[in-house]
């Protein structure tokens, strides 16, 4: 019996981890992918003390430090369920693996919104990705779409801008929600072209993508020739562990915490990208610091 059990590897998790570990709380973290959503960002610029960090080096740096503890024991692995049971919680993992602990804290963070056009789901892996951080390097010297308008989107066509011949960023409205840092960046990048004020209606091709098509014509076609397409419209909160053991959610979906990350259920606990703290601003810091105030709030709970 673990004093608690934390699913999802990710900025929150791992934080999480650590705090626990220093409190001395028997702790079990597991997640389906190591790094979670930090793997896909290319760049960090905002990580306070260093200056410049890929994504992946910096989840790494947080992987060593949380499994430095004797205290917590680390696994890769898909969670099949969350129980209740009179003890405390039990988890089921793939391969049929069960683990148990007194409390627990949702660090699942989220996962990125599909865009629900034509051709999206037909395409996926044949040119449509969800991560242009991730994928450009695939599309070098050739011609792709980023689709969106916020951090992830602005960022990733940034990026995708140091390898491809030229990124059409296709954005619904007429400017931009990212951060002003990223919108500096991709604006100085000279084969980036803007198509502001379109939605996508299709995604085509044959065997691969070959193009997208708009609602609205730009510069003369209501089509651009593209042979990738990095849909970056978002993300939505991973929910589904908290819901089956009915925690509520707030009126946007997000998981409804107190203000130490304690969900409705008594003994559940969730931080990160999946809450309605932090105003809602996805960031390593906000989950860092979501994952060390859960952790203090299962220690009280547990003290209690």
């Amino acid at each position: 019996m673990y004093d608690v059990l934390i699913i999802g590897l990710g900025a929150s998790g791992y934080t999480a981890a650590i705090y626990t570990a220093r409190y001395k709380l028997k702790t079990f973290i597991v997640g389906a992918e190591d790094g979670g959503m930090g793997l896909t960002a290319a760049e960090v610029g905002n990580w306070p003390g260093i200056i410049d960090i890929k994504g992946p080096d910096l989840m790494e740096n947080f992987k060593k430090h949380a499994t430095s503890f004797e205290e917590v024991t680390h696994k890769v692995a898909r969670v099949e369920k969350l129980e209740k049971v009179n003890e405390g919680f039990r988890l089921t993992l793939q391969g049929g693996e069960v683990v148990e602990g007194k409390t627990v804290i949702l660090a699942t963070g989220s996962a990125k919104r599909k865009l629900g056009t034509k051709g999206e789901v037909e395409f996926s892996g044949k040119g449509v990705t969800y991560c242009a951080t991730c994928d450009a390097f695939f599309y070098r010297g050739k011609d792709v779409a980023v689709i969106g308008g916020g951090d992830s989107a602005v960022e990733g066509a940034a990026i995708a801008a140091q390898v491809a011949k030229t990124v059409y960023l296709i954005h619904r409205r007429n400017a931009f929600r990212a951060e002003p840092y990223w919108v500096d960046r991709v604006k100085a990048r000279p084969n980036v072209r803007f198509v502001l004020e379109r939605n996508v209606l299709e995604i085509f091709g044959d065997a691969k993508v070959k193009g997208v098509k708009l609602d609205t014509p730009w510069e003369g076609s209501d089509t651009i020739a593209v042979d990738g397409v990095f849909i970056e419209v978002g993300s939505i909160p991973s929910i589904g562990l908290a819901t089956s053991l009915g925690a509520k959610l707030d009126p946007k979906g997000f998981i409804a915490v107190t203000p130490d990350q304690h969900t409705s259920a008594p003994g559940l606990f969730a931080a990160g990208d999946n809450t309605n703290e932090s105003n809602y601003f996805a960031q390593f810091t906000t989950a860092a610091g979501e994952g060390a105030v859960a952790a203090n709030g299962v220690f009280t709970f547990l003290q209690g």
